[in-house]
């Protein structure tokens, strides 16, 4: 089917949703009573008025400009605005997150095709298709919020730094923080993915140089003759000519192999390469280096990441998100990560290993997660206050259940990591997954509020390069992510309710 065939399919949906929340749902609810009289003011040109309460910067906004005006001709040709503001509904702007879910959705389909050439169109058409209806990210499609912009950014930086076009994914990367400011890992996360590329690539070089010495043993990036034939020419063709140099994206080409040589000796190897290719580096990936020197600058001068309610969006060391990341991800990757075939297959990976070494590592785990979920889990007040949230729920009905159910979960969450781990070693470099993790725990350990919005850019990026090829697992996935879509959608549309302290009407919601 193609990028287009699923072009098509989630359009369907999100016209047809989109229609449908909109009529029963017209006003602004919950963050959308920020966003929305926010963005009204920049289609009025108002650009320096801004909400206190908004703890984003205005990227979303700007988007949104973008989008009212690509319709304006046709909304003024039929009379449903008069003038550019007045096109700036609430639908209006809704809609500007259901087309950055299409092309989101495009991205992806770019980005599995790039990471596993060798899947057939239908199996990737499938795979692209499950992940749009993500529950998080399927949700918040209909509404005014910042997380379907944020992603279809980042994932965009992404797929172009996989094509070695490193500026325009610095650009896009730029944007993505105006959207969010902790995309700003991600961004540092894309350049530290394509920094292993270009090293990669160098090497291949260093292989064609030695290849008529056979008896000189491989390194860590062993390749194979076929890659040394496609990177023969590459010496001749320095980085100052272009970055689009390098070739051969890293998830596949440097992939794990039975000889890979230990961990440390991986490490050794890229800082080596590092400092051997500084300058190819340095030329390639300077536009990276000047957005985090923007970001660093913007943080010392505004005294905060956030903008708004700085107060309640403290940066608070909240190592338990970690924990419940892992749970929620595994969970929504269910038939891959929660049957019998997994754990025995996770049980005879550990009675392989040194016994010792593993029984460490596991108690190691164990230790952490509990006194994580001991002294580094918060209860913010938004969470235990605000019960139109998922999260107070599961908080409430399970994490408090009784005081000692929070440490009966840590053996669920460290069993999650163990399998998320697993499946990650066996397509990805140590050091890929090493720095995803420490992307991820860049991202969530310093906010305090448990929102599984913020799980989405983490658990994209793991599901896209967990190699699942079992067709079965992406099918009860696909079918588990609509059953929680129409629960969610129903009980947010169709079941309100009202609160004694305040009037209107409430809805459940992520």
């Amino acid at each position: 089917m193609g990028k287009i065939g699923v072009a098509v399919i989630v359009s369907s949906w999100v016209i047809a949703i989109s229609i449908l929340v909109n009529r029963i749902v017209p006003q602004p609810y919950m963050d959308e009573i920020f966003h929305i009289p926010q963005a009204q003011q920049y289609c009025k040109g108002n650009f320096r008025s801004w909400d206190p309460m908004i703890t984003t910067p205005p990227g979303l906004y700007i988007v949104s400009l973008a989008h009212v005006a690509s319709l304006f001709p046709g909304l003024f040709s039929m009379k449903v605005g008069a003038s550019f503001s007045d096109a700036c509904s609430s639908s209006i702007l809704r809609s500007s997150n259901g087309v950055l879910a299409v092309f989101g959705s495009i991205l992806v389909h770019g980005i599995l095709t790039h990471l596993r050439p060798s899947l057939s169109d239908r199996k990737v058409t499938l795979r692209t298709i499950v992940l749009a209806l993500y529950p998080l990210h399927w949700f918040f499609t209909f509404l005014y919020y910042t997380d379907v912009a944020s992603l279809t950014a980042v994932l965009a930086s992404y797929l172009m730094s996989l094509k070695k076009k490193y500026f325009l994914s610095s650009l896009v990367g730029a944007l993505a923080v105006l959207i969010r400011q902790t995309n700003i890992i991600w961004v540092f996360f894309i350049a530290c993915t394509g920094v292993l590329d270009c090293i990669l690539i160098q090497q291949k070089d260093s292989a064609v140089l030695t290849e008529s010495s056979p008896s000189q043993g491989k390194d860590a990036f062993s390749v194979s003759s076929q890659d040394v034939e496609k990177g023969s020419n590459l010496r001749k063709r320095r980085i100052s000519n272009q970055a689009t140099t390098f070739s051969s994206p890293i998830h596949q080409t440097i992939a794990p192999t039975a000889h890979s040589s230990d961990f440390s000796h991986e490490v050794r190897e890229i800082i080596s390469r590092l400092w051997q290719f500084k300058w190819e580096v340095i030329a390639s990936f300077w536009p990276y280096f000047m957005i985090m020197a923007a970001f660093i600058t913007f943080v010392f001068w505004n005294g905060s990441i956030v903008l708004g309610a700085k107060e309640a969006h403290t940066v608070s060391p909240h190592f338990a998100q970690m924990m419940y990341f892992s749970l929620v991800s595994a969970l929504f990757m269910t038939p891959v990560h929660f049957t019998i075939g997994r754990a025995a297959v996770l049980a005879q990976s550990f009675w392989k290993k040194n016994k010792m070494v593993s029984f460490f590592q596991l108690c190691t785990a164990l230790i952490v997660g509990f006194l994580s979920v001991h002294f580094f889990s918060i209860a913010h007040p938004y969470l235990v206050a605000d019960n139109r949230h998922y999260p107070f729920y599961l908080w409430r009905k399970v994490i408090k259940f009784h005081w000692s159910m929070k440490y009966l979960l840590v053996p669920l969450y460290v069993y999650s990591w163990i399998s998320i781990f697993n499946i990650l070693a066996k397509s990805q470099r140590k050091t890929w997954v090493l720095v995803y993790f420490l992307a991820t725990a860049a991202t969530l350990i310093p906010a305090p509020l448990i929102e599984f919005r913020y799980y989405t850019i983490p658990f994209f990026f793991l599901i896209l390069h967990s190699h699942v090829d079992d067709d079965r697992s992406w099918l009860l996935m696909g079918v588990l992510y609509v059953a929680i879509n129409i629960f969610t959608m129903y009980m947010f549309l169709y079941r309100p309710f009202s609160w004694v302290h305040e009037t209107g009407v409430q809805r459940f919601i992520w």
